[in-house]
């Protein structure tokens, strides 16, 4: 097992360039398709992955890729991967399917196929007729694309958008691997301002924070992979001294969210005090037309409600125009909302200096970016300068 192993990064639909950059960032070399990132690594880029990618979806390992237009191509191409190098004999390995465009269809089948050929190859290993499958998960995933088999295993158990520190939620939230994806596409910086007038359970903020003080947004979970001896704890205790150590949280920050519900804002205080924030992020019952966003280079960034009802519908749009209001006095500051809402231009008064289509779940919104001025430079102060 010395050879490096292809991974995966999962994306939600349109993320995939912020996943890729994240993993660019943490010194991988990246290649991208449609909702998957590909890199490599051993044990502890597994570990590292898990713990630091902020909008990806789930690490995979991909143990084999191969045409499979019968059964018997799948069940002969799954057979000829070494499960046993993965799997022990009390390990737990349920299948999962999906099938695009491939004369195997049937993902039910699909799934059978594989999950007999697993058994057949671990039952040459360890001599045994029935697995009891009591010990650690190793979920498989046979996808099925153009009559290619890619077989996976995932490493992270729970969605990765599942922090640790969000117990209950308002309705509709972001998902935080949504909310630190747009964190990443404003253009802030801890030294500058933070507002979210329309701020819900406070997801927006707290990975904001997050972002930050450099928190890994993995270190308040465990993953499934943390009991596969392939891996060893040696590995995971590394990551996350490593994580550990790169927190910076001697970082001023001034971040604060309001919103119309008190409930929401309980909620979200709740959760920033869970994920470390408590006194770092300021949380207000006010509607936005009450919102006092304070400092000058500020950002918004805000995910108003959507008004999927029709009796809703009216609300949302004076709540839009309140925001329009709202920025119109902060001339310093920038802006980025997402909405799915297609009069969003026409009710906030301007048209957005850019657009960017986004997947808010399975509905399709827009990222409205109005770019105020950027911060003045700070004065140099180093030696260099001096001299």
């Amino acid at each position: 097992m010395s050879r490096p192993w292809s991974l995966i990064a999962t994306a939600p639909m349109g993320l995939e360039a912020i996943v890729a950059r994240e993993l660019q960032q943490l010194g991988y070399e990246t290649q991208t398709e449609n909702g998957r990132v590909h890199f490599t690594g051993g044990p502890l880029d597994v570990c590292r992955a898990n713990l630091w990618l902020r909008s990806a979806d789930r690490i995979l390992v991909k143990m084999g890729q191969f045409p499979a237009r019968t059964f018997d191509d799948l069940f002969e191409g799954t057979k000829a991967i070494d499960w046993h190098e993965w799997i022990p004999a009390h390990g737990e390995f349920p299948v999962d399917g999906r099938s695009h465009k491939s004369q195997l269809s049937s993902v039910p089948a699909c799934q059978g196929i594989v999950k007999k050929a697993v058994v057949d190859k671990l039952k040459q290993q360890y001599h045994i007729e029935w697995f009891e499958e009591t010990g650690p998960l190793y979920r498989i995933e046979v996808s099925l694309l153009n009559d290619i088999a890619t077989i996976t295993l995932d490493t992270t158990g729970a969605g990765l958008h599942k922090r640790g520190y969000r117990k209950l939620t308002a309705k509709a939230p972001l998902k935080e691997t949504m909310a630190a994806a747009l964190v990443q596409l404003s253009r802030w910086n801890p030294e500058r301002p933070l507002y979210d007038p329309f701020c819900g359970s406070g997801t927006l903020l707290i990975e904001a924070a997050m972002i930050g003080w450099n928190v890994a947004p993995g270190l308040r979970r465990s993953f499934s992979s943390e009991a596969w001896p392939i891996i060893g704890e040696s590995f995971w205790e590394e990551a996350r001294d490593e994580a550990f150590d790169a927190v910076r949280d001697d970082i001023e920050l001034q971040i604060a969210g309001s919103d119309i519900d008190p409930e929401a804002i309980r909620l979200a205080e709740a959760a920033a005090k869970s994920a470390g924030f408590g006194r770092e992020i300021q949380f207000h019952v006010a509607p936005v037309a009450q919102a006092k966003p304070t400092g000058d280079y500020g950002v918004i960034l805000t995910n108003p409600p959507y008004g999927e009802r029709l009796n809703e519908q009216d609300e949302v749009d004076r709540m839009i125009r309140q925001l329009g209001f709202l920025y119109k006095t902060l001339p310093t500051w920038s802006m980025f909302v997402i909405s799915p809402n297609r009069q969003f231009e026409h009710r906030i008064g301007d048209p957005a200096t850019k657009r960017r289509k986004l997947y808010n779940g399975n509905i399709e919104c827009q990222l409205y970016q109005y770019l105020g001025p950027l911060p003045p430079r700070k004065p140099r102060t180093d030696e260099s300068t001096q001299a």
